[in-house]
């Protein structure tokens, strides 16, 4: 039977890997003939949509004192985001609300409305907000756990953007949207990996709500397979948040030492210093680039490094990589080992530099890999298609509850 669904996300346009699912899920349920509609901030890189009249008004956190309170009273769930979605679900009737990243510029509110009308809410997961006020687990960019016990940690350690203003919004946004209230408003939470299933049991989650469920990408003509591995650059790339989380700090000064090629691919607080202090003929700064340009990228180096230092849960630059039958140098942490293993890439120590630069030379002298097999067996593994059938079981299992 076909539904209606409204699909909840920050931004509606290619920012990062939970918008990038937003709008492929888009694609995908709609080719399956069910109806959806969009819910997102007002934003002006957003895509173009039918929806965007019930979007609440753009809020942000820089800039003037009046625009502080603003966005600061959109993370409680106020300023707009009631009304606005209380219309939506009125004039569209979906049978289910399927959130994403929500916090701050939207709200968990919405869970409440939709739930209060009988209407099935599922969350896909895409970082761990829901048991840490700061997204990441880190302190010091060294992984942290203590708000699994209490969420007043972020507000003693400053850990949102090392403020004490920022941090006091995060805790009293996790005491409003504490454990207890988020579970009883969803039915369904789709979590992206193993690993990020496991902390929501350990954080107290009804396991029974827990679904994994790995990503997908959208398979079209841009993942044909062109070059084999003689024909491609000696070369390897990053492609990402260029942020302290994301441990490129760390790749780049190993890659300073090396005399291969990197190319950086991506945007974020620390590209202009990075940039000044490592640019030179063997590390490219590339900016951000699109998505034609990404796969362009991927198909023409030897393989990809995903350096993490946080727990990464299921990244799209790593399925992405490995579609275009590119293997990948990713940290051992968080959801990493269940996408990488010894046939399609190799794992380093992250807290080990020595590791990581022994295993970029290993790719360069060794390269033990097939890339015909790892595209093969990743356009399988990551397939709409496969991605759907297993959606719509959780969908519908929703209804029998």
């Amino acid at each position: 039977m076909k539904k209606k669904i409204i699909i909840v996300n920050k931004f509606f346009y290619e920012r990062g890997g939970d918008c990038i699912y937003t709008i492929n899920l888009k694609h995908l349920l709609e080719q399956q003939n069910h109806k959806v509609a969009i819910f997102a901030m007002q934003y002006a890189d957003n895509i173009n949509s039918e929806w965007e009249v019930y979007y609440p008004s753009e809020v942000s956190f820089t800039g003037s004192l009046k625009n502080k309170i603003l966005a600061a009273s959109r993370t409680l769930g106020f300023n707009g985001v009631k009304k606005s979605f209380i219309n939506l679900l009125e004039n569209f009737k979906p049978d289910i609300v399927h959130l994403n990243n929500i916090h701050s510029y939207i709200s968990p509110l919405v869970a409440k409305l939709a739930h209060d009308r009988g209407i099935k809410v599922v969350w896909t997961l895409h970082d761990y907000k829901l048991l840490c006020p700061s997204y990441t687990f880190l302190r010091n960019n060294k992984i942290c756990e203590l708000c699994f016990h209490s969420p007043l940690s972020v507000l003693t350690n400053k850990c949102m953007k090392k403020s004490w203003s920022a941090s006091t919004i995060a805790y009293i946004e996790a005491k409003r949207w504490r454990k207890e209230w988020i579970e009883a408003y969803v039915d369904a939470f789709i979590c992206p990996s193993k690993f990020i299933s496991d902390k929501m049991r350990l954080g107290g989650y009804n396991k029974k709500k827990l679904y994994v469920l790995c990503n997908f990408i959208e398979i079209n003509k841009n993942f044909t397979y062109y070059h084999k591995t003689s024909s491609r650059e000696q070369a390897y790339c990053y492609i990402g948040r260029i942020s302290k989380e994301k441990g490129v700090n760390q790749l780049l000064k190993i890659a300073s030492t090396l005399p291969y090629k990197l190319y950086v691919a991506g945007d974020g607080p620390l590209k202009e210093s990075l940039e000044r202090k490592y640019a030179n003929e063997n590390i490219v700064f590339l900016g951000k680039i699109n998505s034609e340009e990404v796969n362009i990228l991927l198909r023409s180096v030897r393989f990809s490094v995903t350096p993490s230092i946080w727990y990464e849960n299921n990244p799209l630059c790593v399925i992405e990589s490995l579609c275009m039958g590119t293997p990948v140098l990713s940290a051992n942490i968080g959801g990493l080992p269940e996408l990488v293993n010894n046939k399609n890439g190799l794992l380093f120590n992250p807290n080990n530099p020595e590791d990581l630069k022994e295993k970029i030379i290993f790719f360069f002298k060794e390269y033990p890999f097939d890339n015909d097999i790892i595209q093969n067996n990743s356009i399988k593994r990551f397939s709409p298609k496969n991605y759907y059938s297993k959606l719509i079981d959780i969908y519908n299992f929703t209804f029998k509850q």
